[in-house]
């Protein structure tokens, strides 16, 4: 339906970092459509000039350098990108962050994780550049005084808030010219009153800006929500300065004038809500709602993927009805913690570069900018994906503006494109000697195909991950570069249809102009979902409902044009996984809310996205959220007459497809109308974008002349087993899409380990089998057990320890897969922390089976053994340290073994002083979790055979191997010998003294290298001992690390590498050995040596410090991070997990929910680093207060031998656990050891001096014995 003719002109804005769009309806309902740069020098603001243009049009005259008369202006809405360029470029405003003292490095400790695993020299960037920290503390339920917390929870003040001393700090901070101010104090989300004192205080001193973490966004996890705080108070003076230069432009600074800006989850706000923290996606989040209004169809149903493809990345997401949000993202390494739209960008877009690395073709991530450009804009730019579609004919240059060129004034140059990308040709010419030259076409074909397989990766996470099929969505394609790959991505998803409206150029602001105006309460919550709390959660979203509807009428909108939804964030108990549940299309029942059935949406939720559920578990509420929207109602919309005649064609060129060239005629969009088809192949030109209809598709024009495309299934490529460069890209990019997920990790008791998932193929006959795909993260070092196998090169490739899998008979069809379960060190390297190796089969030729075997690891946080934790300091023998699987088969004809499984896991009970797994159920519903993931990975692999046979999965995974990861690591290995001489050798100790020796001589011809261990310690009498495996796993990451690109990290790395290791040492021990610390510390140890030999870097922590404490209730395991060394030209980082797969520590706030502990500090122990030119990075500090009964073990190194530094370079400082009694002496505890603890000891890594501190009030205190801290380092 078409809406009212507009009396007055109705704008909406979309600010963009290169061109801002502008999609203006003029009085009368005339449209009109403008693109602008940004950044110009004859005019200041875009968006203004924008405005000033249209009113300009009909006869107004405005001169720059007056105010724009606002009376005809009925609105203005606007998206920018203001928010996300200073975010980008580090050009927000000076920040200080005011936080709880003992907590002064949270943000920068973060979660420890690494999200560049294998870049040595990563270093984060803060936001802030002051800190204060200031005395107060609330800490969870306990008996004693009490704070009654918005959750439901019980809060005890454990330490009042100083203002007085604050005072003096803040005035401090204000002599150096800090005005904005970031407030994150512990547990503020459940009570923000001493957060608000603190705010309020700032501003009367005179701090301009003030973001409350409680106020930003009021969710539990202290440090996504500090992230989030600092981003506000970065981002929201800047967005400010912007407005008021905006409202300068107009008169009366536009006063009376609605003027609403685009947020990040998809809705208007009034101009003065506007702020940083929900600014971030403002462009972006236009055009999902535009492509969401205009190509979703509530008739049909049919989910709709969006695709924004730009000059330096492209954008994509998803829409079934409803806009797909997250509440946690990561954007110029600053984690946000609020409601956004689910967009998931790649690196890859029409600016992006073209590389040959290693054997592959690679497109992006760099990019080529706006200057110099591609190639191909005459200024001397590298080649680019643009340029490889002006190779191939897909780009005509007389169709674009003359504007490149140092002088711009020139037309795009088909010659500078055609010279770059046949020096490419030139490269991988030299780069596959033997094979077939390629031309400059086949080329430029091979670069389109490798970008469109790498856009197609985040629409698979964002449907096959989640457990949708893509090939049932529309492609809704938009933005200047994405109607060239449309069809050619279409097809390639198995997608049917491509969308793209006739204002695909400006969709963003156009969004806008649909968008509805969106108000949102959210509350923090702490109960079960259950009868028993019903009413209070129903009290509770009729509250945020009246909210939100009281403030959406305050802006001018009729009960009518009111819609409010509730929501409510759920998750499993003792789990981390939270999903934000609509009970959209599930009806309240009478054993539900009143708001709707949210159990029975959580339910099928998580099993679209998991593949199982956890029936008698409970369900907590974390948050209740409604949204309000207030409807405009706007349409913009216009239909076409049909013309009664054929399409005009404009020219006919000659354009490079997989059957070579074809004659394409070329047609101009405003002339054809709805009554039109064009067969491809055929190319169709817009005022701002170019659309590429494919031989075998058919484009025709809607009603409303937008074009629509049918994909044809496309005359099949024949691939054969034989290597070529680029479906050898093609194949990496899907085998790691695989490998990527869906993530049990993201489930319960796994949600620790990052990066879990990983993809094993092999074919039985063969009898050997390697990882052919693994996530950016190393397997182990690590206690992260029970990963696959690592096959040894001295083994044949098969798994290091000697062992070998069962053959298994080919599979019928129908017969569901069987997936042993290994855990054994001699097979897997580790203990049966992590469950994976869940392996299956699918079918292949009746005599050559393929083994199928996806795997995904993560913590089991107890398994057994003499210890809570099953990690225990002290163990001799394999027994003691849990349950040990050698082989078992968890999955039998379709049926999960649950009885036999458990009896596994609770053997090690009948072994004299050990216990049965002290988690029984949460292992069961990790391994089901992992199970889940794993079918989904066999379902995706067996799509790919069906795709292209089984013979050719299984050449490119041995091309995947041979002609890219070791072709790399050669590479490496060349280069060093070149610069550094090809013999080098290291060694270091562990604190007992046993020796890690590495003698190292490669081969520069071959770029080969035999490591060699010889003259390493003898097996221990304890658990250092390291299985064969860990010793792998440490050198494929130090030469993944060494390769210093991004190549896919699998078993093809050590083929270049003869590993000696002498059996009987600590790094091949007996069946039998104890093996706990060797997985988390001797590995350490190996990285260290294997580094120091060829001269990375120092040494890092050498330890992953393991803390784990527990009783008959409840056990609780962390690895806490420490220093990363220097190296030749960088500062080594503090504060992280080193050489080892991203395991997060707990959150402090959740940690005190769920634990008997409280954290006291946890902080860097600065000066720990050894000095030099380039620091290496300092340790950390952490305390715990244990509030029951229980037993702490502690196991770690680098208590006796400091970390070395290279070059020069100072050691690092030794660790230190120590235990603190409240009546006692301070105790000592080594590196290893177990002990009892009870309520008033504390733990902390490492110790400092003690500083004066507020201590509390006694009546403030829970009454507790006399007894000690623990302080571990």
């Amino acid at each position: 339906m078409a809406a009212p003719v507009p009396a007055g002109f109705q704008f909406a804005i979309d600010r963009g970092g290169t061109f801002t769009d502008v999609f203006a309806r003029c009085p009368g309902g005339r449209v009109r459509v403008l693109k602008l740069l940004s950044e110009d020098p004859s005019y200041g603001d875009a968006p203004t000039e924008g405005i000033r243009r249209v009113l300009q049009e009909i006869g107004v005259a405005v001169p720059r350098e007056r105010p724009l008369d606002t009376s005809r202006i009925e609105w203005i809405r606007m998206g920018t990108t203001v928010a996300t360029n200073a975010l980008l470029e580090r050009r927000g405003e000076r920040v200080a962050l005011l936080v709880t003292r003992g907590f002064r490095d949270l943000l920068h400790i973060g979660t420890q994780a690494r999200p560049r695993i294998f870049d040595l020299a990563a270093m984060p960037a803060a936001l802030y550049e002051e800190v204060i920290e200031v005395d107060e503390r609330l800490i969870p339920q306990q008996p004693g005084c009490r704070l009654p917390g918005c959750t439901g929870d019980t809060l005890l003040l454990w330490r009042p808030l100083d203002l007085t001393a604050l005072r003096r700090e803040l005035e401090r901070v204000l002599a150096r010219g800090i005005r904005s101010l970031a407030v994150l104090l512990l547990h503020s989300y459940a009570w923000p009153g001493h957060e608000e004192q603190v705010g309020a205080l700032a501003r009367a001193l005179g701090f301009q800006h003030v973001s409350l973490s409680s106020a930003v966004t009021a969710m539990a996890r202290a440090v996504p929500r500090g992230h989030t705080a600092c981003a506000d108070a970065y981002l929201t003076p800047c967005i400010r300065r912007y407005l008021d230069g905006f409202c300068a432009g107009f008169a009366e600074r536009l006063r009376g004038v609605p003027v609403l800006f685009m947020r990040s989850d998809g809705g208007l706000t009034p101009m003065q809500h506007f702020s940083g923290a929900r600014a971030v996606l403002s462009g972006p989040a236009g055009g999902v709602v535009g492509y969401a209004v205009t190509t979703y169809r509530q008739q049909d149903g049919q989910p709709v993927i969006g695709f924004d493809m730009g000059g330096t990345s492209t954008d994509v997401s998803r829409y079934a009805g409803e806009y797909e949000h997250v509440f946690e993202a990561t954007t110029a390494g600053v984690s946000i913690q609020a409601p956004q739209l689910d967009i998931n960008t790649v690196a890859a877009g029409g600016g992006s570069m073209l590389f040959f690395r290693s054997g592959l073709f690679v497109v992006g991530p760099e990019s080529a900018g706006a200057h110099p450009g591609p190639a191909c804009y005459r200024k001397g730019g590298p080649p680019t994906v643009t340029d490889a579609n002006l190779c191939l004919g897909r780009l005509l240059p007389e169709f674009f503006p003359r504007i490149f060129g140092p002088g711009e004034d020139q037309p795009l140059c088909r010659d500078a494109a055609l010279r770059a990308l046949r020096g490419l040709a030139e490269r991988v010419g030299a780069g596959a000697p033997g094979q077939h030259p390629m031309s400059v076409e086949e080329v430029a074909m091979g670069f389109i195909r490798v970008a469109n397989e790498a856009m197609c990766r985040p629409i698979r996470a964002l449907t096959q991950a989640r457990g949708h099929d893509t090939s049932r969505h529309v492609l809704a394609c938009f933005g200047g570069a994405g109607g060239q790959h449309a069809c050619a991505i279409a097809r390639a998803l198995g997608m049917k249809k491509v969308f793209i409206h006739k204002y695909s150029g400006v969709l963003s602001a156009y969004g806008m102009a649909l968008a509805d105006v969106v108000h949102e309460a959210q509350v923090p919550c702490a109960l079960r979902y259950e009868p028993a709390a019903f009413a209070q959660l129903d009290e509770r979203i009729a509250a945020l409902e009246q909210e939100c509807r009281q403030a959406l009428a305050a802006q001018g909108f009729s009960s009518d044009q009111i819609r409010t939804e509730a929501f409510l964030h759920l998750r499993y108990e003792r789990t981390d996984c939270a999903l934000m549940c609509s009970a959209k299309g599930h009806p309240p029942t009478p054993g539900s809310c009143r708001a709707g059935d949210f159990a029975a949406a959580f339910a099928s939720r998580y099993r679209t996205e998991f593949g199982f559920t956890i029936p008698d578990r409970a369900v907590v509420v974390d948050d209740v959220r409604v949204r309000g929207t207030g409807s405009t109602g706007i349409s913009c919309e216009s239909p076409l007459a049909p013309s009664g005649e054929p399409p005009r064609v404009e020219t006919v060129t000659r354009c490079y497809f997989e059957e070579g060239y074809l004659e394409t005629p070329v047609f101009l969009l405003e002339q054809l109308s709805c009554d039109h088809s064009i067969p491809g192949p055929a190319i169709i030109i817009d005022k701002n974008s170019t659309i590429l209809v494919e031989p075998g598709c058919t484009a025709s024009l809607t009603e409303l002349g937008d074009v629509c495309i049918a994909v044809g299934s496309g005359r099949p490529s024949a691939v054969g087993t034989q290597l070529d460069p680029v479906q050898l890209s093609i194949f990496s990019h899907r085998f790691m899409s695989i490998a990527d997920g869906p993530d049990p990790a993201a489930h319960g008791h796994l949600h620790q380990h990052q990066g879990a998932p990983g993809l094993l193929l092999r074919p039985f006959r063969a009898g050997r089998g390697a990882g052919v795909q693994r996530p950016p993260h190393p397997r182990a070092p690590g206690r992260h057990a029970g990963d696959r196998p690592v096959p040894d090169p001295q083994a044949g490739g098969r798994p290091a320890g000697g062992g070998r899998a069962p053959q298994q008979p080919p599979l019928r069809r129908g017969q569901p897969p069987a997936r042993p379960h290994r855990h054994h060190p001699r097979e897997c390297g580790t203990r049966g922390h992590a469950g994976r190796g869940h392996r299956g089969a699918a079918r292949g030729h009746p005599t050559d089976t393929l083994e199928v075997a996806p795997w995904a690891r993560g913590h089991h946080a107890d398994i057994g053994g003499i210890t809570p934790g099953s990690m225990p300091p002290h163990s001799k023998a394999l027994h003691e340290e849990g349950a040990v699987f050698v082989s078992f088969k968890l999955v039998k004809d379709g049926v999960f073994q649950e009885e036999a499984v458990t009896e596994a896991l609770m053997a090690p009970g009948r072994v004299a002083g050990c216990s049965g797994t002290r988690n029984l159920q949460d292992n069961l519903s990790d391994l089901r979790a992992q199970v889940a993931a794993n079918q989904k990975g066999i379902q995706l692999v067996a799509e790919l055979i069906g795709l292209y046979g089984l013979g050719v999965v299984q050449a490119y995974m041995g091309h995947i191997q041979v002609a890219n990861a070791e072709l790399a690591v050669r590479e490496m290995l060349r280069g060093f010998a070149a610069r550094w001489g090809a013999a080098v050798e290291a060694e270091d100790r562990m604190d007992d003294g046993s020796p890690i020796r590495l003698r190292v001589q490669v081969d520069p011809q071959e770029g080969s290298a035999v490591f060699d261990f010889s003259g390493s310690g003898h097996e221990v009498y304890g658990n250092c001992n390291a299985p064969r495996a860990i010793t792998l796993s440490a050198l494929i990451y130090c030469l993944r690390c060494m390769v210093g690109q991004d190549i896919p990290l699998n078993q093809g790395c050590l083929a270049p590498v003869r590993v000696i290791i002498p059996k009987g040492s600590i790094l091949d021990p007996s069946p039998e050995a104890a093996v706990v610390g060797g997985n988390v510390l001797t590995s350490q140890r190996v990285v260290d040596v294997i580094f120091k030999a060829f001269g990375v870097c120092a040494a890092s922590q050498g330890c992953m410090n393991n803390v784990t404490f527990g009783n008959e209730r409840v056990g609780y395991y962390e690895t806490v991070a420490g220093g990363a060394g220097a190296g030749p030209r960088w500062h080594g980082r503090s504060g992280v997990h080193t050489h080892m797969t991203n395991t997060r520590i707990t959150d402090p706030e959740v940690l005190e929910q769920r634990y008997p502990v409280v954290l006291q500090r946890f902080e860097l122990r600065r000066g720990s680093g050894g000095a030099g030119r380039y620091r290496g990075g300092d340790g950390v500090c952490r305390e715990l207060l244990f509030r029951q009964d229980m037993v702490l073990s502690v196991l770690s190194e680098r208590r006796a031998i400091q970390p070395y530094g290279l070059r020069g370079g100072s050691p690092g400082a030794l660790g230190l656990n120590l235990l603190l009694r409240h009546d006692g002496p301070t105790i000592n505890l080594g590196a290893k050891t177990s002990v009892p603890v009870q309520p008033g000891v504390r733990c902390v890594c490492p110790p400092r001096p003690r500083a004066p501190r507020l201590s509390p009030p006694h009546d403030r205190l829970p009454p507790r014995p006399s007894a000690g801290r623990l302080l571990s380092s």
